[in-house]
């Protein structure tokens, strides 16, 4: 007797479909829900979708011939459900980004659709000569880890260089001339005061390195170290954005309450992540740098944040002296005898003197401890 030849799986058949709505769904909630019909079902077995940062304003996001079923537009986003022969396209639009999928009765007609459907609709502003692409990473509500680019203004270190007192441009002279070959270490620290340019000295690091380091910021870093899955997207795999090869630099601003001394019990595996991503086997085999930007005070930092081999450059940034302040701003009067931050010469170029500037002090009143800095490259190679 001749075997029964087995029956096609059809899983759509064991999925029981079922819509509910409430008052609590909107019309875009509807649309996203009507679209997966017929992929659930099995008419449109396939899918392909992306994503867009940036959308020209004017872009339908439509093929040629696509007949429109619903569109809802809510405050922050807007959901259009379209149809064509063999296939359907929903586009879920918010600021100026768009999520772009379809679903067809095979896996060629769906790429092709959606090609047709984004082609040309991606607004790539012409980049300045003065600006430079950064990248900023956060876990959305609906995409989870995600990533968009912007393009940040940034001058030369050239420009910038007056703004930091000499021990620390001496310092940065050298980083900024880092090439892949002269790294030594995985970590960036800069610490020190609000309002000193560690963040401006960033945006021009970026710049300076811009042939070789892609600059990605973490809007979230509380976050990073204490949710696995986010630091294994952004510190272990390969961002379509990111040339194969290319290094690169993940800043993490105003981390405090991570590298300070009592890291370890408040932070739990946190900081033990960051560490192993700077030297450990998290990071074996990628070219990924660590920036850290805090307001702490080196004494107040872990010991294993700033041990020798650990940082590529851990650079105090403090105000400018005296003279330097009077310098910058090009005139002596609201200088404090002590100096200013970068911060509080901007201010008094305005015309608008902090609050925060201190008095000046006299002699018995104390003194600022010394800012120093410290930068540790291979001793043998020019940089």
């Amino acid at each position: 007797m001749a075997d029964t030849p087995p029956v096609p799986s059809e899983p759509q058949r064991s999925l029981a479909i079922r819509l509910n709505l409430d008052d609590s769904d909107s019309p875009s909630d509807v649309v996203d829900a009507l679209f997966l019909g017929r992929f659930a079902t099995g008419e449109q077995p396939h899918s392909h979708s992306t994503s867009l940062d940036r959308v020209r304003p004017e872009a339908t996001l439509l093929p040629a011939g696509a007949t429109v079923l619903r569109a809802a537009k809510d405050d922050d986003r807007s959901a259009l459900l379209a149809e064509g022969e063999g296939w359907t396209l929903l586009v879920s639009r918010w600021s100026r980004g768009a999520d772009v999928t379809v679903t067809a009765a095979d896996a060629e007609l769906a790429e092709r659709v959606l090609k047709e459907a984004t082609d040309g609709a991606k607004d790539e502003p012409e980049p300045q000569p003065e600006n430079v692409t950064m990248g900023f990473w956060y876990v959305s509500p609906r995409r989870g880890p995600y990533r968009t680019t912007r393009q940040i203004s940034a001058g030369t270190w050239d420009e910038v260089r007056p703004n930091y007192s000499a021990p620390v441009a001496e310092s940065m002279d050298r980083l900024m001339k880092v090439t892949p070959d002269s790294i030594a270490g995985r970590l960036l620290l800069l610490h020190g005061p609000p309002g000193t340019g560690k963040t401006s000295a960033l945006r021009t690091l970026a710049r300076s390195w811009r042939d070789w380091c892609q600059v990605d910021c973490v809007l979230d870093p509380e976050r990073l170290f204490n949710d696995v899955g986010y630091l294994m997207d952004i510190a272990i795999g390969e961002d379509e954005g990111t040339a194969k090869g290319r290094w690169r630099l993940l800043l993490l601003e105003d981390c405090d309450e991570l590298i300070r001394g009592e890291a370890k019990h408040t932070a739990g595996q946190a900081l033990s992540r960051l560490l192993n991503l700077t030297d450990g086997l998290l990071g074996q085999g990628r070219n990924v740098l660590v920036g850290v930007t805090t307001n702490e005070d080196l004494e107040r930092l872990h010991p294993a944040v700033v041990r020798p081999g650990r940082c590529l450059a851990r650079i105090e940034v403090g105000p400018l002296s005296r003279a330097e302040s009077v310098a910058w701003l090009g005139r002596e009067e609201d200088v404090p005898r002590e100096g200013a931050t970068l911060a509080e010469l901007f201010a008094l170029r305005r015309g608008t003197p902090p609050t925060g500037l201190p008095e000046p002090r006299t002699a018995g009143a104390g003194l600022y401890p010394v800012s120093y800095t410290h930068l540790t490259l291979p001793t043998n190679r020019e940089v």
